[in-house]
Parts: C-alpha cells; sequence; structure tokens
C-alpha cells in the first residue's frame, strides 16, 4: 500500500516519528557537506544526493566502545555499558547505501555474530529515499541495484509537492501505522512517473554500460596480473576510499588505560595502510603494490568468491569523488578487464 502527505507538512511527517523514537536524516553542515544529525524542530533536511559517509555508521561506527574494565587491587569488574538498545529511525538513505547493509549483514552477522552490529540492526528501521537526480559519479545499477526503487524497511519518493512512502517490511509498516494521522492512502502513479524519468537519466551517465564481470574463476590470474604495479604506484595510501566507503568493514581493537580503568574499543581501520594487520613478526603485506591489490581483489573477487557472487561495491561513486588522485575501483575494473565489453 503506497501512502502520501504534502511536502509542507514534512516537518509534522517527522515530529510523528520523533515523538517515539529517536529520528535522524541527512543536515548540510558547512564546509562538511551532509551529514546524518538527530532530527529536532527547525532542522532542515539535506537535498544532496548522498551524505558525506553512509548509513553504515549507525551499525559499525567509527569508534565503537566495547568493554570497560575497573580494577581495585587484585579484584577486576568487568562492565558492559553499551547502548545498542534504543530504538531509531533513519530516514533518506539512498539504494546504494541501503544495499551495503546486505554487505555488511554477511560479514556481522555471520557466526560468530557480531552483537554490538546486531544489536543496532535489531533496533533500526531504515527509511530510504528513492533518487530522482543520479550524478555522473554514479553506478550503482552495475551492482543490480535500482536507485529509484530502493530496499530498506520503507521506502519514500519526493516530488515538488509530495512526499510518497511504501512500507517494505513489518518494521515498516509498523512505522507507517504510527502515522496514519498525518498520512492518506495514495495511488503510485506519480512514483511511476518519477521512476521513469530517473531511469532514463541513468542512460546518459557516463558509467551507465559499466558491469562486472564474473571473476571467481579468475582468482589467481587476477590476482598475479603484472597492471597492479602500475596501478597502485599512483596511489598515495591516504585511506579515504575505505573511510567513505559503505561496505568497508576493516576495523582495529584498542585498550585505553586509565587510573583504575580500562577501556577497549574497536576503530575503523584500512588495509590501504602499512600497519595494517600488523604482528609480531612484521605485515604479511610489505608493499603498496600488495595493499591496493588486497582492497580491489576483496571487493571484486574474494567477497564474490565467499557470498554467491555479491560484490563488495555497491556504486554509490563516493570513491570517484574523495580520491585526491582519482585512482578508483572503475578505474581497476577498466585497466584490468574486470568488466563486461560493450
Amino acid at each position: 500500500m503506497m501512502y502520501k502527505l504534502p511536502l509542507e507538512q514534512l516537518d509534522k511527517f517527522f515530529a510523528a516519528i520523533a515523538k517515539d523514537e529517536t529520528l535522524y536524516v541527512p543536515v548540510d553542515v558547512e564546509n562538511v557537506g551532509a551529514v546524518y544529525q538527530p532530527w529536532k524542530e527547525g532542522t532542515k533536511m539535506s537535498k544532496a544526493l548522498n551524505t558525506l559517509r553512509s548509513a553504515k555508521d549507525f551499525f559499525f561506527p567509527q569508534i565503537q566502545p566495547m568493554v570497560k574494565f575497573r580494577r581495585e587491587g587484585k579484584k577486576i569488574e568487568v562492565i558492559d555499558d553499551r547502548k545498542e538498545s534504543e530504538d531509531f529511525v533513519i530516514f533518506g538513505v539512498r539504494a546504494c547505501d541501503a544495499a551495503s547493509f546486505d554487505v555488511l549483514d554477511r560479514v556481522f552477522l555471520a557466526d560468530p555474530v557480531d552483537t554490538y552490529y546486531e544489536n543496532r540492526r535489531k533496533h533500526s528501521t531504515v527509511v530510504t529515499l528513492a533518487c530522482t537526480l543520479p550524478e555522473e559519479t554514479c553506478f550503482c545499477t552495475s551492482f543490480g541495484i535500482d536507485p529509484a526503487q530502493p530496499g530498506g524497511d520503507a521506502r519514500a519518493w519526493m516530488t515538488l509537492d509530495t512526499l510518497y512512502i511504501e512500507p517494505v517490511t513489518e518494521k515498516g509498516t509498523a512505522l507507517v501505522e504510527k502515522l496514519n494521522e498525518v498520512l492518506t492512502e495514495s495511488d503510485d502513479k506519480d512514483v511511476e512517473q518519477q521512476k521513469f524519468y530517473t531511469h532514463e537519466i541513468l542512460k546518459h551517465l557516463p558509467l551507465h554500460n559499466l558491469k562486472p564481470t564474473d571473476n571467481r574463476e579468475k582468482e589467481m590470474e587476477i590476482f598475479n596480473d603484472p597492471r597492479w604495479a602500475e596501478l597502485s604506484s599512483h596511489c598515495l595510501g591516504c585511506g579515504t576510499c575505505t573511510f567513505v566507503c559503505p561496505t568497508c568493514q576493516c576495523f582495529d581493537i584498542e585498550e585505553f588505560s586509565g587510573n583504575k580503568t580500562v577501556e577497549r574499543y574497536r576503530c575503523w581501520d584500512s588495509c590501504m595502510y602499512n600497519d595494517f594487520t600488523m604482528m609480531a613478526a612484521g605485515t604479511p603485506r610489505k608493499t603498496q603494490k600488495e595493499r591496493f591489490r588486497q582492497r580491489f581483489m576483496h571487493k571484486l573477487v574474494y567477497y564474490p568468491i565467499k557470498n554467491d557472487g555479491v560484490y563488495s561495491c555497491v556504486g554509490c561513486g563516493r570513491c570517484l569523488k574523495k580520491c585526491p588522485i582519482h585512482m578508483n575501483i572503475v578505474k581497476v575494473m577498466k585497466t584490468l578487464g574486470l568488466e563486461e565489453e560493450e
């Protein structure tokens, strides 16, 4: 069932959600870009296509407190002060970021289950927002994602004067049912027209014909390709691509020791760093080429091998925008022939 409300009542819609749960929406921050922030009266939602960093932060935050230890002589107290039991709603997640949750779920919800991630997923309701003006750096359709028909617990479309919303899961249905005072039932005529226009725009984007090949049977051939040396020679190893990527999941675990307490926390890391997975004997990937190759082999080969052909890329285009030397996954695919020929 489709529902709608006039855009002029969007704040009323947000207020109805925020009455019972914390609501996060993308907000423009000066000199930063669009970031998710808690909604409150007067908050203006960003019109940016993508947030600076993805909604991955809600489930796999950059810094995740894990456990505290308090020492009193020979006595040690273990303190679990997690707060992942608070329900929240994320509004405005794009189709690419929504698809990234499936990639992350296959990692963090596989045995042994990551309970920090699991709890956040259980207590979240994701409301996606269809794209109306995809950008030149977008290539989500390369991975079978339709930006005009996103996933999520509920999905929304915005026309010039109306918001349309459709529940998809039980969570989405429960959310929409609580909003019956601000929503009215609707047909999907305007939504179908908007989808048509979005699909027409997609046909004219520079990467609309980019399609990854099935590389699962060519693992060693791709691994030993001599062109990795040239591709990696331009990389600065800054890790920017990994920090804006919605599917990267590398992390490190650190401990901070105070006077009587020790705090253990998890923080994002990058396979592009020379000290990643450092051990007493050193690092297993000593060169920039090895580190560079690892990142893209994982996205395009290793992950699909282990996950029924699913790629660890959703085509959001953030790495295309943010890489300081314009070395990104699209260039790797084109250089190594990891795309289907037209």
